[in-house]
């Protein structure tokens, strides 16, 4: 979902980009990696382990994903002289905060998900030196299975549904974020941590009812519940919300308010056929 649209975003900014599946470069794989790194300016790592529950009883299948093939990425990265640009997670953080987390928090993940998430980070930063690490939440977008798809699909089925509003975080659309990875680079920002969120916040509940509206349907027929009622096999944090010092001080804009950028996104997150990915060129 998110390799589609920032592969999208830098072409339609002039940029000489080439998208690669797993197929064509398994990032675990040193020796499949090695005729992509050679040449490129940036490498923008989108690939992860992102089953947040299967992670609980397959944890090491998720570390070998977002911890070793973070860290021979970033190795590769290092020896060919790459900028590397890194996505992680808000799962990094313990979620039990009440303030916007900054950049330099210190990392306290209760989750397999996270704690792999966490480690592939820490490769990145010892392995390759000019790093981005740009931690993201809640995303959404047209490329793949996402929660606004899923709200507008189980209202048109079912008539209505309960959402948990005891979760508050930072819907972020994955356009956006693919713009500001590319603002970071093209800014020459810092080696560093980054957080590639909307401003403001919201419950998933708050979220969903933006959603059914924008679906033409009665926000109404959203109603709110409890995590409690919805016991997962990974804990979820109950506070997302990350904080955007760091590229302030870099000079690049943090993405706007999420509600604005969910108006702008909603007819292509919504529309029909959204969430399959496309075919490859």
């Amino acid at each position: 979902m998110l390799g589609q649209d920032v592969v999208r975003v830098l072409r339609d900014a002039g940029e000489d980009v080439t998208g690669l599946d797993r197929a064509e470069a398994d990032i675990t794989d040193p020796v499949a990696l090695e005729p992509w790194l050679d040449g490129a300016d940036v490498v923008v790592n989108c690939a992860a382990w992102t089953a947040v529950d299967a992670a609980e009883t397959a944890e090491a299948d998720a570390f070998t994903v977002n911890a070793v093939g973070a860290a021979t990425l970033a190795r590769g990265a290092a020896r060919h002289g790459v900028r590397l640009v890194h996505v992680s997670t808000d799962y990094v953080f313990d979620g039990l905060a009440t303030s916007p987390y900054p950049e330099g928090a210190p990392q306290r993940p209760r989750s397999a998900y996270g704690r792999t998430k966490a480690a592939g980070e820490w490769a990145v930063a010892a392995a390759a030196p000019d790093h981005l690490v740009v931690r993201t939440a809640w995303l959404y977008g047209a490329g793949g299975p996402c929660f606004p798809a899923t709200v507008q699909k189980v209202l048109r089925e079912r008539g209505s549904m309960q959402v948990v509003d005891d979760q508050v975080g930072q819907p972020t659309w994955t356009v956006d974020l693919a713009r500001f990875v590319l603002a970071l680079v093209r800014a020459g920002v810092p080696s560093g941590s980054y957080h590639g969120t909307s401003s403001g916040q919201a419950s998933w509940y708050e979220f969903a009812g933006a959603v059914a509206a924008a679906a033409g349907l009665d926000p109404a027929l959203v109603t709110p519940t409890t995590s409690e009622s919805f016991v997962r096999p990974a804990p979820r944090p109950a506070y997302s919300v990350l904080g955007h010092d760091a590229a302030a001080a870099a000079g690049v804009a943090p993405i706007g308010d999420w509600r604005e950028r969910w108006e702008e996104a909603a007819a292509s997150v919504l529309a029909p056929g959204a969430g399959a990915p496309e075919p490859r060129p």
